[in-house]
C-alpha cells in the first residue's frame, strides 16, 4: 500500500521543531546556526535549549541523513514560513514564492535556502502561470489515484536555476526538459529524493568509485510525461517523476555525457547501471525511510545506461 505523504512527515516534524525554537527567541537561532558553522557555538546552544534530540531532529530534517541538504521547502500558507522569511531579512507577504537565502551557512560553505513554494491551488487548468504542466491523476480521478497531489511548486527562473538544493545538485538539474523559452518554470521536488541521491554518491565514494551523479530526467510534468507513457518499462502514466521524488541518473566523472565504466570491464553496459543500483540498495538498507523504486536501464541510441531512483515510500523493482 502506498505510503501516506499528506502532509509529508518531514514537514510535520520541521514545523514542530521550528515552533519550539521560535518560542525561545531569535537569539537562540543565532547560536544554533551561526553565520559560519561553529561546533562550539552549536554545543553551547544545545545546552541552552534542552537535550540533544532537539538538535538531532533539526539536523535530520534540514541537512538530511546525508548531511548535504541545503534547502527548506514550504508553501506560503505554512504557519512557520513568516518567521523564516523574517530571519532572512525578508518581509513576509502572501504569495511570495521563490528562493530566499537564509543567514546560515552549511559545513561545506553553501548557504541554506528557503524555497517558498507556490501553492498547488495557484494552478488553473493545466497551467501554473504561463507554464504548461497538465493535470495530475488525482485531479482527474481522485477516488482511484495512488498518489496525492503535490503540496506546491518551486518557481524556477533564469536567475535562481543555479541555486544549490544540496551539495551536489541544483534546481536546474530537476526541471522538465521542455518549454525552453517559457519562464518562470515550475518544479515539484522532494527533499527525500535529494537526500537519497546524496547518500548514493557517498556510498560510491566509500567504494572508491566515481561519484559525480548526473540527472538525466528529474521532475516530469504530467503533460510531458504523457507524451510517451508506455506502461511497464517506460514512462508510466502515474510516474513518480510527476511527484518530485524520482530521478533517472548516471555517473559521469569524465564529463562525456554517458555512464562511466563502473564495473571496470572496459565497456559501458547495463552492468555499470547495476553497480549504481547495488549502491542504492545499500542506502535503502541503511535508511529504510528512503525506500522506493530502483531499476537499471540499458543504453539506447540516444543515451547510455542509467538508473531510475525514487523515494516513493515503498519498495518497487522492475
Amino acid at each position: 500500500m502506498a505510503k501516506d505523504r499528506t502532509p509529508p512527515t518531514w514537514m510535520r516534524a520541521a514545523r514542530t521543531a521550528c515552533a519550539g525554537l521560535l518560542a525561545l527567541g531569535v537569539g537562540v537561532f543565532g547560536l544554533l546556526f551561526p553565520t559560519r558553522w561553529d561546533p562550539d557555538a552549536r554545543a553551547d546552544a544545545v545546552s541552552m535549549v534542552g537535550p540533544m534530540p532537539l538538535y538531532e531532529q533539526l539536523v535530520r530534517h534540514w541537512l538530511g541523513a546525508s548531511g548535504n541538504l541545503r534547502a527548506v521547502m514550504a508553501t506560503d500558507d505554512s504557519d512557520w514560513l513568516g518567521p523564516w522569511l523574517e530571519s532572512a531579512g525578508i518581509k513576509p507577504s502572501p504569495g511570495l514564492p521563490g528562493v530566499h537565502l537564509l543567514k546560515w551557512t552549511a559545513p561545506d560553505g553553501l548557504p541554506l535556502v528557503l524555497l517558498a513554494m507556490t501553492p498547488f491551488d495557484f494552478k488553473h487548468g493545466g497551467f501554473v502561470g504561463g507554464y504548461h504542466v497538465g493535470r495530475w491523476p488525482a485531479e482527474r480521478h481522485p477516488a482511484t489515484a495512488v498518489n496525492p497531489l503535490p503540496a506546491g511548486f518551486i518557481e524556477v527562473t533564469p536567475e535562481n536555476q543555479d541555486t544549490y538544493v544540496s551539495t551536489r545538485f541544483r534546481l536546474r538539474d530537476f526541471v522538465t526538459h521542455d518549454q525552453d523559452g517559457v519562464w518562470p518554470k515550475y518544479l515539484v521536488l522532494r527533499t527525500e529524493l535529494l537526500d537519497k541521491l546524496e547518500l548514493i554518491a557517498q556510498e560510491l565514494e566509500r567504494e572508491d568509485r566515481p561519484a559525480r551523479i548526473e540527472v538525466l530526467s528529474g521532475f516530469r510534468s504530467p503533460q510531458y510525461n504523457a507524451r510517451a507513457a508506455t506502461g511497464p518499462g517506460g514512462r508510466r502514466r502515474d510516474s513518480q517523476h510527476m511527484y518530485g521524488d524520482a530521478a533517472d541518473i548516471y555517473v559521469d566523472a569524465d564529463g562525456d555525457g554517458r555512464m562511466d565504466d563502473l564495473d571496470g570491464d572496459g565497456r559501458i553496459t547495463v552492468k555499470d547501471a547495476e553497480v549504481l543500483v547495488a549502491a542504492a540498495e545499500r542506502v535503502e538498507s541503511e535508511h529504510p525511510e528512503l525506500v522506493g523504486g530502483l531499476a537499471a536501464y540499458r543504453p539506447t541510441g540516444t543515451h547510455g545506461p542509467f538508473v531510475h531512483v525514487d523515494a516513493r515510500g515503498w519498495r518497487a523493482r522492475w
